[in-house]
């Protein structure tokens, strides 16, 4: 099962993750079983992390980051290029999850705002 996330999550999490180096490499076999498992621990440490896939088709990495997001109840973030961006919610921090966005202020006025 995939996790869904709205809009305003997905924003926030691409921010958050603009930062972030990958953690898993995948090379051209795939999804093995040890490579899930290595991406399910860093998923379990970091809660959001960064993938980076070697294939050079973008059908292949996009079928990738289905079946990892399918395999391991995440969700999928972002996709540009050969990085996945990948969330799954620390399963001891629910309130992780639903934090909310916080509301962009009101530009302050200036002196050059309130001249004409």
């Amino acid at each position: 099962m995939i996790l869904e996330l709205t809009s305003a999550q997905r924003r926030e999490l691409r921010a958050r993750a603009h930062s972030l180096n990958p953690v898993v490499m995948v090379s051209e076999g795939g999804l093995t079983a040890t490579v899930l498992q290595e991406i399910d621990r860093s998923l379990d440490s970091h809660e959001l992390i960064k993938v980076r896939i070697f294939s050079d088709e973008h059908a292949t990495r996009t079928a990738l980051q289905q079946e990892l997001c399918e395999t391991l109840s995440a969700a999928p973030v972002q996709h540009i290029g050969k990085i996945l961006v990948v969330y799954r919610p620390h399963p001891d921090k629910p309130e992780a999850a639903k934090k909310q966005v916080r509301k962009r202020k009101k530009p302050r006025r200036t002196k050059r705002s309130y001249q004409g």
